[in-house]
């Protein structure tokens, strides 16, 4: 496929692509959007103007709207419908490429426009699924001859977060604060997390409602996934350490999540799939599955302290996940637990096997026992005031690339 829209071999936004996301034109036209290398389509305009017609299903124009929740519901097969459509239209030649109107008032730079959050987020689940990552979290905190706890092998391991602190890429995030207990202290004080972390992870978001006591089996997962975002899941680990026994994370995980604008779908990712890594002992019969369940997408941390440069401290891969999507999603309604359209389940920190791919700065420095070097002298143990933390991910295969651009988040001083 070649488009007649112009963009670099190494775009996340190839025509292989056609994300979905939500953005504000002329400073004050909302409307749902897809990206094409640096141009932003208006999909409401798109529609208005008879382009989406012959698409059965899609009878009002739900791309004038100010989220994805309402197109992401139509189903698999009308979304499906339409990003293969939006292709057809990019391709060159195509009476699109012709139509000088439509190519006026529905393309736009991407300096032109302003991305929104593209969902509203009902529901927000956290898992714990990289095997690497809750190794490393086991030896820093418990023993390290029995780093897993009993259940880690046998269910996808998870709890549920705040949505309503889950925000769009380029937001700020002020330093949480809370109670801490020093090493040498008998009683917690009040204080800024001096623990600020990221965590790399990344996002999928559902396509449906539910009614309690039905569940999704692993066979019917991904026609529940509309598609995934790339997902920093802040965290304090001072504050977290003090507080998360018995119950779990609270105050050290609410104070804010990032995510990527564009949500890319799971048929975008198909050419990338893999197999799951090998899971023993054998699952319960509800999270077997058949296929390659897990993706191939690479992934990078990137922290640019205040006036400073970028420095790339990890690189993963979605890929050593050892709790796939459909797992996740199986485990979380087995108990009948109803799901929402535009719920999002984050999939953990993504770690690798070697020190430069673990995906938090807990790791990375070892609980800050081995702080990093940065390009300017200065060293971090963990995230401080006024740092960026840039995350990047992209699947590479045969010459197609596929991308989700960007998350990032500054850290502000504490309030």
């Amino acid at each position: 496929m070649k488009s007649f829209i112009s963009y670099p071999s190494d775009s996340d936004f190839s025509i292989h692509n056609i994300p979905f996301g939500v953005a504000v034109f002329n400073k004050q036209y909302i409307a749902c959007a897809t990206r094409i290398g640096d141009m932003v389509i208006d999909l409401a305009t798109l529609y208005d103007y008879g382009y989406f017609n012959e698409i059965d299903g899609l009878n009002d124009n739900v791309f004038e709207a100010y989220t994805l929740n309402e197109f992401i519901e139509l189903g698999k097969p009308i979304t499906n419908a339409v990003r293969i459509k939006i292709q057809e239209l990019l391709l060159e030649g195509s009476p699109l490429s012709h139509d000088e109107r439509s190519l006026e008032e529905c393309f736009y730079q991407l300096d032109q426009v302003k991305m929104l959050m593209p969902i509203h987020v009902p529901n927000y689940t956290d898992f714990y699924s990289s095997m690497e990552h809750a190794t490393n979290v086991g030896k820093m905190f418990r023993d390290p001859e029995n780093a897993l706890l009993p259940n880690w092998k046998h269910l996808p391991v998870g709890y549920h977060g705040r949505a309503s602190s889950i925000v769009v890429s380029g937001t700020h995030i002020h330093r949480p604060c809370g109670q801490i207990k020093p090493v040498d202290a008998t009683a917690p004080i009040f204080s800024a997390s001096k623990q600020l972390d990221f965590e790399l992870e990344m996002g999928f978001i559902v396509n449906r409602n539910t009614e309690m006591g039905t569940r999704i089996s692993t066979a019917e997962a991904e026609d529940a996934i509309f598609g995934m975002v790339l997902f920093n899941d802040w965290s304090a680990r001072d504050i977290q350490s003090w507080e998360y026994v018995p119950l779990g994370p609270f105050l050290g995980k609410n104070f804010g999540s990032t995510i990527s604008p564009w949500v890319v779908t799971l048929e975008a990712l198909e050419p990338f799939r893999v197999p799951t890594p090998k899971q023993e002992p054998e699952v319960l019969d509800y999270l077997k599955f058949e296929g390659d369940k897990n993706f191939d997408i690479q992934l990078e941390v990137l922290l640019k302290p205040e006036n400073g440069e970028e420095n790339s401290i990890c690189k993963s891969n979605f890929k050593y996940m050892y709790w796939n999507m459909a797992q996740q999603l199986a485990h979380h309604t087995i108990n009948g637990c109803n799901v929402e359209v535009g719920d999002i389940y984050a999939s953990g920190t993504i770690s690798g096997k070697s020190p430069d791919a673990f995906g938090s700065m807990l790791e990375l420095t070892w609980r800050g026992q081995n702080p990093l070097q940065l390009k300017d002298g200065s060293e971090r143990k963990f995230i401080e005031d006024n740092d960026t933390i840039i995350m990047r991910g992209f699947c590479e295969k045969d010459g197609v690339r596929v991308g989700f651009g960007e998350v990032s988040g500054t850290i502000l001083p504490a309030i």
